[in-house]
């Protein structure tokens, strides 16, 4: 059994519900802690109680406003390392910058790796996160990496709230998404498609051609995360154009920036099932179309795994 009095768990701003969950889940409470802002922006942060010799989890989204979301971390995990705590370690459910994991163009910086380098320095002993863009951004770390995955904990909710079998058909809206939709696809018992996506220009992008059969069948797009909605509202009218029935769409991370949320209102898709490693904004909660599954069961056992010196990768055997 885990030994309560000996790890803390405190949480940026960015995502204490998910925190407080992962803690009731853990059974003990969020750590006492206060980030703040001065006028001039400067964050400040407060620990109010000691962590010295203990092992501490920092729970904490790089999500939306990025910048503001990494510097909170940076000064949270610093604070940690000079209040002599045991070990620190970054729970970062989503990993922000991680499209930005390698040179696109001549003078162009390796930004994922950029993060990397600073959560180290700040103070991490070893980093947790769930879905990265690129599964390579675990090697831009010089500590212990535990990645994450939120397909088992979506295909569990699909299945309970729609069943599986034949008459669905998973669909990866890209080439480099086909080993995360086959994944789903053995949970559902599916068959499986891929979209041949050709992007235009960053955050634009066209589906070209569908790869496999889909006529007459309930589609279930699944992808790492959506962010303006324009590859996955594309995906959706091609499939409908190619003969599904109805289209479903199933991501980890629910970035939702820009005109995805009017996208979706303005879809034929059916739902869409996200989880809560970023919280929903004001307008994303009242989207009709938006089902949010919690990670919390998933980032609590892996904290208990890590503080307890077992498997984590067992998690999803």
């Amino acid at each position: 059994m885990t030994d309560a009095k000996n790890f803390k768990v405190f949480a940026g701003n960015t995502n204490r519900e998910l925190a407080k969950q992962v803690c009731d889940i853990l059974g003990i409470p969020l750590g006492e802690s206060k980030v703040t802002s001065f006028n001039d922006g400067e964050i400040q942060v407060e620990i109010h109680e000691s962590v010295r010799g203990k092992d501490v989890y920092v729970i904490q989204s790089t999500c939306p406003p990025v910048n503001q979301s990494y510097m909170e971390l940076f000064i949270i995990l610093d604070a940690l390392k000079r209040a002599s705590a045991a070990s620190i370690t970054a729970v970062i459910p989503y990993y922000g910058y991680a499209r930005q994991d390698r040179k696109v163009a001549p003078r162009a910086p390796i930004t994922a790796k950029c993060m990397a380098d600073l959560i180290t320095t700040a103070g991490a002993n070893r980093v947790v996160s769930v879905d990265l863009h690129a599964a390579q951004i675990q090697g831009f770390f010089n500590c212990p990496f535990d990645h994450l995955f939120g397909v088992p904990t979506l295909a569990r909710a699909f299945k309970e709230a729609h069943g599986e079998g034949d008459e669905y058909v998973t669909v990866s809206p890209d080439a480099g998404g086909v080993e995360r939709a086959r994944a789903f696809s053995k949970r559902i018992n599916s068959s499986l498609a891929i979209i041949d996506k050709r992007r235009t220009a960053p955050g634009e992008a066209k589906a070209m051609h569908l790869i496999g059969d889909v006529t007459g069948k309930t589609a279930v797009i699944v992808d790492d995360m959506i962010d303006t909605a324009g590859t996955l509202t594309q995906a959706v009218d091609s499939l409908l154009k190619n003969g599904a029935k109805q289209v479903f769409a199933l991501a980890t991370h629910a970035v939702f920036s820009g005109p995805a949320i009017s996208r979706l209102i303005e879809s034929p898709i059916t739902k869409v099932f996200v989880t809560d490693t970023i919280p929903l904004s004001e307008a994303a909660k009242k989207c009709g179309k938006i089902q949010v599954i919690s990670v919390a069961g998933v980032l609590g056992e892996a904290i208990r795994r890590i503080h307890d010196h077992d498997s984590v990768s067992s998690l999803f055997d």
